[in-house]
């Protein structure tokens, strides 16, 4: 199974800031649409953002709007979360997920309809 990898995650603050970044060896993330979720203890996983294969379009949890921006640097093959103002609500455990549809606009918040995921990073938020 293709393995995407995430790296980034750590303690802040609230109100602090962190990016995750989420690549791979084994193919080009250009060429695919990639996501982010999330998971804290005892709850399912949950959509967070995601962005289309040709950058056009990107999707945002409610949650997260206007905190969380989701990125591509197509030179690197990489897809970053640049979380602001974190809360201690957004702790949990971040996973990429990636998914080689045909539309190259495409973009659904929906898990199971990712083909890739990473092993996901620890995000704590707390004083």
């Amino acid at each position: 199974q293709v393995q995407l990898v995430e790296s980034g995650g750590g303690l802040v603050q609230p109100g602090g800031s962190l990016r995750l970044s989420c690549t791979t060896s084994e193919f080009s993330l250009n060429h695919y649409a990639v996501a982010w979720f999330r998971q804290a203890p005892g709850k399912e996983r949950e959509f967070v953002a995601a962005i289309s294969r040709s950058e056009i379009n990107t999707y945002y949890a409610d949650s997260v709007k206007g905190r969380f921006a989701i990125s591509r640097d197509n030179a690197k093959s990489t897809v970053y979360l640049q979380m602001n103002s974190l809360k201690p609500e957004d702790t949990a455990v971040y996973y990429c997920a990636a998914a080689g549809w045909k539309d190259w606009n495409t973009i659904v918040p929906v898990a199971g309809l990712y083909d890739a995921w990473g092993q996901g990073t620890q995000v704590t938020v707390s004083s």
